[in-house]
């Protein structure tokens, strides 16, 4: 499975809904299945972002289409990156030659 970390920013609508924002991520959870990911951990943060998560796919397809489905809910904004951990990279430098 493929990990991306997720920095999250609440909407106007978002905000105003700041109370359901627990019920919400058990949401998402259930919406990332739907998906075949999952969520991995969700941080609600003081900082630029509100929120940061950490979630796995098993492609750049499948989190993308969560994402897009998760946004289409007008709660939250995302910036979402692929992130590799340390075997993933060591193969990837090795691709180097």
């Amino acid at each position: 499975m493929a990990t991306y970390v997720s920095l999250l920013n609440w909407t106007d609508q978002g905000i105003k809904g700041y109370r359901e924002t627990t019920a919400r991520a058990e949401a998402g959870k259930a919406l990332a299945a739907k998906f075949g990911g999952r969520i991995v951990s969700i941080w609600w943060t003081i900082g630029p972002c509100d929120l940061v998560a950490v979630s796995e796919f098993s492609d750049d397809e499948s989190a993308t289409a969560f994402a897009l489905a998760l946004g289409a809910a007008g709660n939250i904004r995302t910036t979402t990156m692929r992130a590799f951990g340390a075997d993933e990279m060591s193969a990837i430098i090795a691709r180097t030659g």
